[in-house]
């Protein structure tokens, strides 16, 4: 492996982890209950997939959306409007990367 191939390995499973802390802490569908932290784990890892495309603030919040819809249900993972504030933190933490 070489080293650019290990950095982008490092940038992604720290983008990932970022993505779950930051899920957890919003609890877009409410499974996280303080002794589970790496509950949004798998979420996080198909979002950071995803992000790549994402041009907007409203590109992420689909993303998201579509991703929990995927994981869990429709009903579940409720209306996209649910998913602004956390695409909007998304959206920051990409800028910053």
């Amino acid at each position: 492996m070489g080293d650019r191939e290990g950095e982008l390995r490092a940038s992604y499973r720290g983008l990932v982890a970022e993505l779950e802390a930051l899920l957890y802490r919003h609890d877009p569908v409410g499974i996280a209950f303080g002794d589970n932290p790496d509950e949004y784990a798998p979420e996080a890892g198909t979002i950071a997939v995803r992000l790549q495309d994402a041009r907007t603030v409203d590109d992420v919040r689909a993303v998201v959306h579509a991703e929990f819809v995927r994981w869990f249900d429709e009903d579940t993972a409720g209306p996209v409007e649910r998913y602004h504030r956390v695409a909007e933190e998304i959206w920051t933490l990409l800028g910053r990367r």
